[in-house]
């Protein structure tokens, strides 16, 4: 069986640290006092390893010695992308879990939190979904091979509980938006690429157009809230089983209610139009964070309207830098 004492200070390896959580991790560490006294923390990118090579995963967990990890990095596409490839998408991400979960269990780190995505979630379900309804159907056609790969993190994490008794677990988060997003209009996550879509039609006085009706509805966490949280769960969270990381089923909203808070931030005034011959996707994929609740009954999330006006604010400073 694994020991869970630990020696020393914590030595915290953040794979995916140059994306969108990783950032937002570093940013609470770094400007918020999340890190304590005599802890390392180490912001691995793709340019430090390639985590599908096993090598590579081992040659930078014998470089830094961690103690702990927070596993963020994946391989990931647009929709269109992951419906196309499918099993790239399964083949890759399992490769990369592999690799950084066995060798973990391997170097002796003492927990690994994992980060997986409400898209692992059966598509035909009652709502809101919980914890326990990860495998209880299969997910939705689309990106069925990530949402998969995803999934198996959750069985190798009981795994390694049951033959080893190595404390890995994992966090749910549902809609992540923030700075560092990947703001791509084709491929970016929904939020992010209409802040990109809504700046570009007022540069350009253009009518701002969005895909689908506006009506599906969804919880969309900041990421540096999310951020915290994933520290508390490094720090606090004793159990295997994963825990979904949201705001309340009462703070969700509809896309056309965060269009016009983009709108609102970026000052756009132009036309709107609804493209209905779009598909709207999932209508709603209410997330209960009743467990989250029972731990933290008193915390707090950023408001989203403040939340959207600070990341378009961040869009626009750095979008605009980066064409000077």
């Amino acid at each position: 069986m694994g020991s869970d004492i630990e020696v020393g200070p914590m030595r915290v390896l953040v794979t995916g640290g140059s994306g969108l959580v990783g950032k937002a991790v570093e940013h609470v560490v770094q400007q918020e006092g999340g890190k304590q006294e005599g802890e390392e923390w180490i912001f691995l990118s793709s340019q430090d390893a390639d985590l599908l090579d096993v090598g590579q995963t081992r040659a930078v967990f014998e470089k830094y010695r961690p103690t702990h990890v927070i596993h963020l990095a994946a391989k990931v596409g647009g929709l269109y992308l992951h419906m196309k490839k499918n099993l790239h998408f399964l083949r890759e991400n399992i490769k990369i879990n592999d690799n950084v979960l066995q060798t973990a269990h391997e170097m002796g780190v003492t927990k690994v939190v994992s980060c997986l995505s409400s898209c692992i979630f059966p598509d035909k379900t009652t709502y809101p979904i919980n914890e326990s309804m990860i495998h209880s159907g299969p997910p939705h056609d689309s990106n069925f091979g990530y949402s998969h790969a995803k999934r198996m993190i959750d069985v190798q994490n009981r795994a390694y509980f049951q033959q080893y008794g190595h404390r890995y677990t994992a966090v749910i988060p549902t809609n992540v938006f923030g700075p560092y997003d990947n703001f791509n209009r084709e491929n970016g996550h929904v939020l992010s690429a209409l802040i990109n879509k809504t700046y570009q039609a007022k540069k350009e006085g253009t009518p701002l157009s969005v895909c689908g009706s506006g009506a599906p509805r969804r919880q969309f966490i900041y990421s540096l809230d999310l951020g915290r949280l994933i520290i508390w769960v490094l720090r606090e969270y004793e159990e295997i089983d994963p825990i979904i990381l949201s705001v309340d089923e009462e703070d969700e909203v509809s896309i056309k209610e965060a269009v016009d808070m983009i709108a609102k931030a970026l000052d756009f005034k132009g036309k709107l139009h609804f493209d209905t011959s779009m598909s709207d996707g999932q209508i709603k994929k209410t997330a209960s964070n009743a467990k989250l609740r029972r731990y933290l009954p008193a915390i707090s999330f950023t408001p989203l309207e403040e939340a959207v006006k600070m990341t378009c604010d961040w869009f626009e400073f750095n979008y605009d830098n980066a064409r000077k």
